[in-house]
């Protein structure tokens, strides 16, 4: 069995125990209010994370190109209240017109 196999049984019998562990908590350990407010913002810290990552990293150097624009404006499209949809094209027409530009 080559490496790449065992890793991923290794990993898939890890995501299963963990999801097993998580089941097999008692329901008061859940409702606790520490509890709670990890599991609600766990989630958006990991997700912002990974766009920080994505949107400065190259390998292992950080760049400044036009990804890290397009987050700015998806950023700013979002404190503007627009819909999903209009800040995904915002970011993407950005990026885009800034590599065909030469700029980024």
């Amino acid at each position: 069995m080559s490496t790449t196999w065992a890793a991923i049984l290794v990993l898939a019998g890890g995501c299963y125990a963990l999801k097993l562990a998580g089941l097999s908590l008692p329901s008061g350990v859940l409702e606790r209010p520490l509890v709670r407010r990890i599991a609600l913002t766990l989630p958006v810290a990991l997700l912002a994370a990974l766009v920080a990552v994505q949107a400065v990293a190259d390998g292992t150097r950080l760049v400044v190109d036009a990804r890290l624009a397009a987050l700015a404006v998806a950023a700013v499209a979002l404190a503007l209240r627009a819909g999903f949809l209009v800040v995904v094209v915002l970011a993407a027409a950005t990026a885009a017109g800034l590599r065909a530009a030469g700029l980024a």
